[in-house]
């Protein structure tokens, strides 16, 4: 296999659009929000409690395997360069950044260069 350099952005579509990226995925709609339980709401996902609710949930390791999947026929193709990934939640606090972690790791494993960034980790929770 190819290494390529993958740059992964999580981010919070309630704070601002999301940021141009050859792959986007929305985790709002499928995957249930850790926001919801008041013991997790203001924690995020540099919090083990929120990173296991958000791994635990049905579909999510799937999810991680498909994108890492398609991150590497993104780097087969014939025109050499960065692969950008950008993955959303509602808050940018809880699922983006727990997938983002969990595919970064996944791809560094893979022999790829990864660097990751949390746009919207470190905002306050928005009052929904």
């Amino acid at each position: 296999m190819q290494t390529t350099t993958v740059e992964i952005t999580s981010f919070g579509y309630l704070h601002a659009a999301p940021p141009a990226a050859h792959l986007t995925i929305d985790l709002r709609h499928h995957f249930r929000d850790p926001h919801v339980s008041p013991e997790l709401r203001y924690m995020t996902a540099e919090d083990a409690p929120v990173r296991k609710a958000v791994l635990n949930t049905p579909g999510i390791a799937a999810l991680v395997e498909a994108t890492a999947l398609a991150v590497a026929a993104f780097a087969a193709g014939p025109s050499a360069g960065t692969v950008t990934v950008a993955d959303g939640c509602a808050g940018g606090r809880h699922r983006a950044p727990t997938f983002a972690r969990e595919l970064a790791a996944r791809l560094t494993a893979a022999g790829h260069n990864v660097s990751l960034h949390h746009r919207d980790l470190g905002k306050p929770v928005v009052d929904r």
